[in-house]
C-alpha cells in the first residue's frame, strides 16, 4: 500500500535512517536480482489527454505490467499478470474489506492492484499539492511493483518472517515499501527514455514520494506518528528509492533487505 501523507520532506533524515533495523536473514531476493532491464515497451506512454482518469491509470498499469512480463520474460521466471480494480469509496477483495480512505492496496491473494481515483484528489487537498499525471503514475506503479515482490518469493518470505518475529514486522514492513518504490522508479526511467516523461515529471514523481513519507503522516490525534509504528518509510527514504530505480533503471538495484 502507498499510504497518503500530509506536509512536505524536511530533508534532515541521515543516510543511516535508511539502515532500519530488521531480521533479514529470512528475506532475501535472488529472483529480483536475476532481472535485468529488457528492452522497453515499444507502444506510446500512457497519457492522460483525451482520456477519463480511470482510462489513464489503466493505461499505466497496462504499461508497467508489459515492462515487468518482459523482464521476467527476459530472466527465464514466470510471471502471473496482476488484475487492477478501479473502485469507488469500498470493494471487497480476497484480502478484506478495502476502502477509499486506506489508498491504493495490493492483494496478494488475488494478484489484485485497488485503487479509488478519489484518492488523489483526497491526498492532493491534504498536502495543499495538485498530484498531476506524473505523480499518479508513480503511485501505481508502487502498487504494481508490490505484484512484482509475489512472484520472486519476496510477499511469502515476508509474511513467514513476520509470523516468526512479530516484533520486527513494522522495520520490516518499512523495508519492503521502499523496495516496491525502487521498480516504480525502474518503469518510470522507460518512460522517460521514451520520451513520454519530462525532467518536471519526474520531479513531481519525486515530490509524491516525498509527501506520502512516514515522518509525515499524522495519527488520528493529529500528532506524528513515531518511528517504532512507521511501516513506508520516511520521505527521504521514500525519495532515496525511487531515485535509486530511476537512477539505475535495473531491478536488480532495488535490494532494500540488504543495502
Amino acid at each position: 500500500m502507498l499510504a497518503a501523507g500530509c506536509g512536505s520532506s524536511s530533508g534532515s533524515d541521515k543516510a543511516s535512517s535508511d539502515r532500519t533495523a530488521t531480521a533479514t536473514a529470512t528475506v532475501n531476493s535472488p529472483g529480483l536480482r536475476r532481472l535485468r532491464p529488457a528492452p522497453q515497451p515499444s507502444a506510446a506512454a500512457p497519457s492522460s489527454q483525451g482520456r477519463s482518469r480511470n482510462a489513464f491509470l489503466r493505461a499505466v498499469f497496462d504499461d508497467a505490467e508489459a515492462l515487468w512480463q518482459q523482464e521476467f520474460h527476459g530472466a527465464g521466471l514466470a510471471y502471473r499478470p496482476a488484475r487492477l480494480t478501479i473502485f469507488s469509496k469500498q470493494v471487497q477483495t480476497a484480502c478484506g474489506p478495502g476502502a477509499a480512505s486506506s489508498g491504493p492496496f495490493y492483494c496478494p491473494a488475488s494478484f489484485g492492484v485497488y485503487l479509488d481515483p478519489t484518492f488523489f484528489a483526497a491526498l492532493s487537498r491534504k498536502v495543499g499539492v495538485h498530484l498531476r499525471d506524473a505523480a499518479q503514475a508513480y503511485v501505481v506503479a508502487h502498487e504494481v511493483a508490490h505484484h512484482v515482490q509475489t512472484p520472486v518469493g519476496l510477499t511469502h518470505q515476508k509474511a513467514v518472517a513476520d509470523r516468526q518475529d512479530a516484533g520486527g514486522a513494522n522495520a520490516r514492513s518499512v523495508r519492503f515499501e521502499l523496495q516496491a518504490d525502487c521498480p516504480a522508479g525502474v518503469w518510470m526511467y522507460s518512460v522517460y527514455r521514451r520520451g513520454e516523461l519530462t525532467d518536471a515529471d519526474l520531479a513531481d514523481a519525486l515530490n509524491a514520494a516525498a509527501v506520502v513519507g512516514d515522518d509525515l503522516l499524522r495519527n488520528a490525534a493529529g500528532r506524528a506518528r513515531p518511528r517504532e509504528q512507521w511501516t513506508h518509510g520516511s520521505s527521504a527514504q521514500r525519495q532515496r528509492w525511487l531515485k535509486t530505480g530511476l537512477q539505475k533503471s535495473r531491478p536488480d538495484a532495488c535490494d532494500t533487505f540488504n543495502q
